[in-house]
């Protein structure tokens, strides 16, 4: 009964999305009060529905009901209740659900804390996003109903994939969605100012924090991700390129522009028709992200579905949106007004480079995401892009990006002054001359030429933006109080900028180290063996059985060394899972702050000995570092009063006894 329950909500819905994106939308056309305040109501009823049919569909994974088809195919009486309930957006039905929920959601936050938008921008901003959601709710009802019946119901379920059994991949696609999904809100507002012919800073304000949350859940998403693929695949890495980890990649470059455009259009009134198109964009590649993984178009352990019929309805619906916001952008963009000149040494001038450099970087990792799938689907043969294309092609544009970053928010706005900004630099440039000349000559012999110079901007974008925090306080160029009173007065939004940007030149340090030195070995190792890995002696002391609550496993026990000093044990496990029946790898990792120390155990060779693979991974501990920096700071940054979800509203002035007015 309670699975028809959620079905019936998600038809409720469908006919209440169908209303909030029509009427409100005349209403703001004819100027019809009544008609655009249908859109708060709507809003609040359409989330009640389909959080109704989530909560009936994680009800039917929390009590194994393998009546309903999609339980039984993604479920196991066995399974932990985390993954049972994580198993609800495991599969393709089940995500496709967590998505609407989360539209509906960010939808009734705009109505809750969009009492101060002009009526007729909420009213469109609604009406937009209502459209977004009956697209996605015809798609599920029609396709991918997750409440399907099954009869007569199986003792058991099929269970999860195993490697989807992971706390890290339990929290991983939630913090995607609500990244695709914070992009829509940007989207909507988009559209929206397109409708009204109208961007100004009260549309660009209201559109930052929508775009800073979107960001912060993406980076979380996407650094859960790789953070998961470091440890459970037991390959070393924590990126591969993979089509679907571009998928989850391309929108948040293109969302780091947006960001940073929207700064330019709250600030200087410049760049709106290009931020417009940015907002579009992003949430056009975070639909074609949706229809990679659920297309059948990519083999990919992230991959959901196969089905063709699916992979075309979202292929329609990428086009519907995509094609028809861009259409509406060539009409109506001319219209919106030019904003402010600058130079182009100016922070507009480095914003507007951000933004060049970032979508030449989205455009090359677009091109090598389906440039294959063109060539497979024109018979042109087999065609693999992987590492080699995009560390050639990516990286070389995102260096030029690092060094903008690092100036940029030392220059004035409209007019900068390169040469003086340079000098407040040179103890940053001073500093990556240093680093540079260091990594010459102590590096490897066998490191990459790139990793010397790549590492000297990761400590001059860290410099530099220390030096930009001491310039806002005044360090040692004022009294001590002087210098405490600004900083506690620094808006959150600049504390929140600094972390960001340390955070990264940070998380580029440890994605220089893990990529160019680390230390791999492959071998037969057989219980009391030692093999030594970039100076680590890991002795394979024995391999016992365990047993966990649905798996049996192989654990490992390494003992680690350095010159004779007890550094660590490691345990690795390889795991078979009952259901289904597949094995995985579970790594064991000892962080130290310049390291990991990295070993997993295979198959046995049927002689008393076991594969095993150990690595020395330099500098990956700061790569966990920086992203937990970006996000951290990109959260603080939400937390300023500026940032907050509202626009600003002019206060009316009070007349006072001296006959002057009362400061807004």
């Amino acid at each position: 009964m309670i699975p028809e329950i959620g079905h019936y909500a998600l038809v409720l819905a469908l006919f209440v999305a169908i209303v909030q994106a029509t009427v409100p939308l005349i209403g703001a056309h004819r100027n019809d009060a009544a008609w655009m305040e249908v859109a708060r109501p709507a809003a609040l009823v359409q989330f009640l529905c389909v959080a109704v049919a989530f909560a009936a569909l994680t009800h039917a994974f929390v009590v194994s009901d393998f009546s309903v088809l999609n339980v039984a195919q993604n479920s196991h009486t066995d399974k932990p209740m985390l993954y049972k309930v994580s198993g609800v957006w495991g599969n393709h039905e089940g995500s496709l659900l967590f998505w609407i929920t989360t539209l509906g959601l960010f939808g009734l936050m705009v109505a809750l804390f969009g009492r101060n938008l002009p009526p007729s921008l909420r009213a469109r901003v609604l009406a937009v996003q209502a459209m977004i959601t009956v697209g996605f709710l015809l798609f599920v009802l029609f396709t991918s109903n997750p409440f399907e019946r099954l009869d007569p119901a199986p003792a058991n379920g099929s269970g999860l994939n195993p490697l989807l059994q992971d706390p890290g991949l339990a929290f991983h696609p939630p913090f995607l969605y609500f990244g695709y999904v914070g992009f829509s809100i940007a989207f909507s507002f988009a559209i929206a100012a397109l409708l009204e012919g109208k961007v100004d800073a009260a549309w660009a304000r209201w559109v930052r924090p929508w775009t800073l949350a979107a960001w912060v859940c993406l980076t979380l998403g996407i650094a859960l991700g790789s953070w998961w693929a470091y440890y459970e695949l037991g390959w070393g890495g924590w990126w591969y390129w993979d089509p679907v980890e571009n998928a989850s990649f391309m929108p948040w470059l293109l969302g780091t522009a947006l960001l940073h455009s929207a700064i330019v259009v709250e600030k200087r009134d410049a760049l709106k028709s290009w931020t417009i198109l940015l907002a579009i964009l992003t949430f056009s590649l975070s639909l074609l992200g949706t229809f990679l993984v659920r297309s059948g178009v990519l083999t990919s352990v992230h991959a959901f579905a196969t089905d063709p019929q699916r992979g075309v309805f979202i292929l329609a619906l990428l086009v519907v949106v995509t094609g028809g916001s861009l259409l509406l952008y060539a009409l109506r963009a001319p219209v919106l007004k030019a904003g402010g000149i600058f130079s182009p040494v100016s922070r507009e001038g480095s914003l507007l480079l951000n933004n060049v450099l970032l979508a030449a970087g989205t455009g090359t990792v677009l091109l090598g995401t389906l440039y294959p799938l063109f060539a497979d689907a024109l018979n042109l043969g087999k065609i693999s892009v992987g590492p080699p294309f995009f560390n050639a092609t990516f990286v070389p544009l995102m260096l030029p990006m690092v060094v903008a970053m690092g100036i940029g928010p030392l220059l004035a706005w409209k007019r900068g002054d390169l040469p003086g900004t340079m000098r407040r630099l040179r103890i940053a440039i001073a500093a990556s001359g240093v680093t540079l000349l260091g990594m010459w000559l102590l590096a490897p012999e066998q490191s990459p030429w790139w990793a010397p110079p790549t590492m000297a901007l990761a400590a001059f974008l860290a410099l530099a933006t220390l030096i930009e925090y001491a310039e806002r306080i005044k360090l040692f160029r004022a009294s001590m109080g002087e210098t405490l009173r600004r900083a506690r007065n620094l808006p959150r939004a600049a504390y929140g900028m600094t972390i960001s940007h340390f955070g990264l030149a940070l998380a580029m340090a440890g994605m220089i180290g893990s990529t160019a030195w680390v230390t791999e070995s492959i071998q037969v190792q057989q219980v009391g063996e030692t093999v030594t890995v970039a100076g680590y002696d890991y002795r394979l002391d024995q391999v016992k059985e365990v047993r966990g609550p649905n798996f049996t496993a192989e654990r490992a026990v390494f003992t680690v060394t350095r010159d004779g000093q007890h550094m660590a044990t490691l345990r690795p496990e390889r795991r078979v899972y009952n259901q289904p029946p597949r094995p995985t790898t579970e790594a064991a990792i000892r962080t130290l702050w310049y390291a990991d120390l990295y070993a997993v155990v295979g198959e046995p060779d049927g002689r008393g000995g076991h594969v095993t693979r150990i690595y020395h991974n330099p500098l990956v501990p700061w790569l966990w570092a920086g992203c937990a920096l970006l996000v951290v700071g990109g959260s603080i940054s939400l937390s300023d009063r500026r940032h907050r979800v509202g626009a600003p509203t002019k206060a009316r002035a009070k007349p006072v006894a001296s006959g002057k007015t009362a400061e807004a």
